[in-house]
């Protein structure tokens, strides 16, 4: 099914499989694999904005929702999965796995963009794995990747809001653990969803730029 320019698909993340939507420009430069944040799904109006974005850019985007349906129904009870953060980075890494070898997006490189809990999930992902080449926090919790952050190796960008000040002590403190190349970009005025005029499209302009440089 097809629908605002992307497919619908399902990814074997190692056996589990997870509902997402695909989207592949004309001679993509690479795909990036999206890790929404607590409570969210592959609908996040944020996240499908700045993937169209990065479409626009020539890069192809997976949306994809880290639970199972049944997980989401239990999840609306328990409110637990969305910050197991294990679980979460796993099915991350599998579906960096099947999208290194999906038909249509087999040998390109893969981008990692994190919101939220799902920054802390991709960047644990990143660090299991060669084939991630780049990741972008959005408004993320890095420090919820613990130990992992140590052993990141792909290059990453830290997204905050100015005004979201609690986040970016958090994401200051983390960055000092990466041991690969990485930067803090602060939008000025931007609260921690990015809702203020213009700031979602810094944080894709951003995004856009540093997957250009790494990708």
């Amino acid at each position: 099914m097809t629908r605002g320019g992307t497919t619908a698909v399902s990814v074997d993340a190692w056996g589990v499989a997870l509902a997402a939507d695909l989207g592949v420009p004309p001679d993509p430069a690479g795909v990036v694999v999206f890790a929404h944040g607590s409570g969210s799904s592959r609908h996040s109006g944020r996240n499908q904005a700045v993937a169209r974005s990065l479409r626009r850019d020539g890069y192809a985007t997976l949306l994809l929702d880290l639970l199972t349906e049944r997980e989401e129904r239990e999840d609306r009870v328990t409110g637990r999965l969305r910050f197991d953060i294990g679980l979460l980075a796993e099915r991350v890494a599998g579906s960096v796995e099947w999208t290194s070898r999906a038909p249509v997006t087999r040998g390109l490189p893969i981008g990692l963009f994190g919101a939220s809990t799902g920054a802390a999930a991709a960047l644990v992902a990143a660090a299991g794995t060669y084939l991630v080449r780049a990741v972008v926090s959005r408004g993320g919790r890095p420090d919820l990747a613990g130990r992992a952050l140590a052993r990141v190796r792909a290059p990453t960008l830290l997204v905050v809001g100015s005004r979201d000040e609690e986040v970016l002590e958090l994401n200051r403190a983390a960055a000092g653990h990466l041991p690969a190349m990485w930067r803090i970009e602060v939008v000025d005025g931007a609260t921690h969803l990015f809702e203020e005029p213009g700031a979602l499209d810094e944080v894709a302009r951003l995004a856009g730029s540093w997957f250009h440089d790494f990708l």
